[in-house]
């Protein structure tokens, strides 16, 4: 008996010491975050970026979008985006949980919001003080748009790969045609583009594309977005599909 007390005492005094020391760690990266944070927003802020963004020529609103398009993107990137406030910490905890596994940063479990600030704000690097930093600033950002006007952002300032940035782009660039006469197949294939849009354009690896399309599809049936059917019927309107 006195041998378990002892390990039980033991295992609280290590679980109180790491837990010292991850808040020490928490303390150390937010207070740097947040200079940071203010360091960039200080020197260029929020509302003149998004506002830049809006003055692009060809931006279009959210309400040119195609819904189909619109709920793509959300299935696939960001399927609790109407729901949490800017970050999904279920999706954090998961990515950590896989960091912690793989010994480095694998997974960023980023929102649509975050992404949005770090492609505008901040750096791509990788480091703890910039992710802190994009707590701060997606917080912010959060509570001057709503979440139309962060998705509108978002589709018209995104790489889409081939040197087309913005929706707007992808769409001519792509397709010919504006972004609202785009069809459900087209817009499956620009909502997967994003994620690795060097990889990912269809000038680049069409069977990258076409692989990324059906991950597209099969995120929105998993999120109860369209049916299996529907997702079938689009698959065989993908390019690879139609020439077999």
């Amino acid at each position: 008996m006195r041998s378990r007390h002892k390990i039980r005492r033991a295992l609280l005094r290590l679980f109180s010491v790491l837990f010292c020391i991850a808040m020490l760690a928490v303390m150390f990266f937010g207070i740097k975050g947040y200079r940071m944070y203010r360091e960039a927003t200080t020197e260029k802020p929020i509302e003149k970026t998004m506002e830049e963004i809006r003055g692009r020529e060809h931006f279009t609103k959210y309400s040119e979008l195609p819904q189909f398009y619109i709920n793509a993107v959300i299935s696939v990137e960001d399927h609790r985006f109407e729901k949490h406030p800017g970050i999904d910490f279920v999706a954090v905890c998961r990515a950590a949980w896989v960091d912690i596994r793989s010994g480095y940063f694998r997974e960023g479990g980023s929102t649509i919001t975050q992404q949005l600030v770090k492609n505008q704000i901040f750096t791509q690097e990788k480091i703890l003080e910039r992710k802190a930093a994009e707590v701060f600033a997606v917080f912010d950002v959060e509570g001057k748009y709503n979440k139309k006007e962060i998705f509108e952002l978002y589709a018209n300032s995104i790489s889409f790969g081939s040197g087309y940035n913005g929706i707007y782009e992808a769409s001519i660039g792509y397709f010919g045609k504006i972004p609202s006469e785009l069809t459900d197949c087209e817009s499956v294939i620009l909502a997967g583009l994003p994620n690795a849009p060097s990889a990912y354009s269809p000038d680049t690896n069409m069977k990258l594309v076409i692989q990324r399309a059906e991950q597209v599809l099969d995120s929105m049936v998993r999120n109860h977005v369209i049916s299996q059917e529907k997702a079938d019927e689009i698959r065989w309107h993908l390019p690879l599909y139609q020439k077999n």
